[in-house]
């Protein structure tokens, strides 16, 4: 999961999520709402479950090449 934070830079705030810049506002207010709704989002989300084992064989055959 992302850890959300904002920065000040000049007069705007960088929102940041793990460290990555991801979008510049003009508001303190702002960035926290987008932060919040963001992790509101990312809370709503069932989690998801790792798919099983791939089989060892391939599911579809590999053309043999002609060489001429």
């Amino acid at each position: 999961m992302a850890s959300y934070s904002m920065i000040k830079v000049g007069n705007d705030y960088v929102v940041q999520a793990n460290d990555k810049c991801i979008l510049k506002v003009g508001s303190r207010r702002k960035a926290a709402q987008l932060i919040s709704e963001a992790t509101d989002l990312l809370n709503a989300l069932a989690p998801v479950e790792s798919p099983d084992i791939a089989p060892e064989a391939p599911s579809l055959r590999r053309a043999t090449p002609e060489v001429s």
